[in-house]
């Protein structure tokens, strides 16, 4: 399994070389903090709504998702049931249900003709919208969730609502290499870890641009770095005097990650013929971040090559 990162400026995010007092990353922006703790405190969610009492029933928050089109609508701007009614295309019947049912709940409240959201009703209309976006996305990343998730509990699918996901198909089973190999040969730098090779050893476009054209810097398991000196013994001693390319070692890593200049991508690989199956890459700068303190970890805990 493979995770890829373009960062959209690096100077606006974390540099790998800066960690704090005890090799760690230093803290990232409050909203990557705020999407990290939300990630580690998901597993207890439950645990703490049953403490806490007073559940909220099913029917209700079925009835939320059902009237999330006229929340929206009036997160947007306050508006009159004929507006309501255009607006959505349903019939005024419908209409007065709708803000009937709002009003109840206490999400709405009428001024000057027009109803507009209460500061409940923002923040309602808000989840619901989160709730779509994320759902959306599990969806669109499931070829790739169910490799990276089991290792990596800080993973956050918010970055990536927006993300081009690129699949392996019958008739072009290389469609996502080719998309990380395209991004990489516009990048004039590139970071990364990985529990395999970035790309098949047979792909020597790959290895002449982090030999020859980009400034790269990879972690790798022992194992993998061997096999890339039986591969190419001249060129990769090469690459390394002459400063294009920095390698680093670590027993353990979790998947892969790799970074280049504008964007953050995530890639899957099978585990049988090793090929990659899934590639997705965003340039959302809080995905950037997030990549940046991922990496910025794993290299902390990483050994220089010379010194193995």
């Amino acid at each position: 399994m493979l995770t890829f990162v373009k960062v959209v400026n690096p100077v606006e995010f974390n540099n790998p070389e800066q960690t704090a007092d005890d090799g760690r990353p230093p803290p990232g922006s409050p909203v990557l903090e705020a999407l990290l703790e939300n990630a580690r405190n998901q597993q207890y969610l439950g645990q703490r709504l049953d403490a806490a009492g007073d559940r909220v029933d099913t029917d209700l928050l079925g009835d939320i998702v059902r009237h999330g089109p006229v929340l929206e609508a009036l997160r947007a701007e306050p508006l009159n049931r004929r507006e309501i009614e255009e607006r959505l295309d349903v019939s005024r019947a419908t209409s007065h249900r709708f803000t009937q049912w709002l009003d109840e709940q206490g999400f709405v409240e009428k001024v000057d003709g027009r109803f507009q959201l209460t500061g409940r009703g923002e923040a309602v209309a808000d989840d619901v919208l989160r709730f779509e976006a994320n759902v959306r996305t599990v969806d669109r990343l499931a070829p790739l969730l169910d490799i990276i998730c089991e290792d990596h509990q800080e993973f956050v699918i918010e970055p990536f609502v927006d993300a081009r996901v690129t699949l392996a198909e019958p008739e072009n089973p290389y469609q996502p290499v080719e998309r990380f190999i395209s991004l990489l040969s516009d990048s004039e730098t590139f970071r990364g870890f990985n529990t395999t090779h970035m790309a098949p050893l047979v792909l020597g476009g790959f290895h002449y641009q982090i030999f020859e054209e980009t400034d790269t810097e990879i972690v790798y398991l022992p194992h993998i770095v061997e096999k890339l000196f039986e591969t190419y013994p001249e060129r990769a001693r090469e690459a390394i005097d002459h400063g294009h390319l920095a390698l680093r070692t670590r027993d353990d890593l979790p998947y892969g990650l790799a970074i280049f200049d504008e964007c953050v991508g995530i890639g899957g690989y099978d585990e049988a013929t090793g090929l990659m199956q899934v590639f997705v890459d965003t340039d959302e700068p809080i995905a950037c971040e997030w990549a940046d303190r991922v990496y910025a970890s794993i290299r902390a805990d990483s050994e220089p090559l010379d010194e193995r």
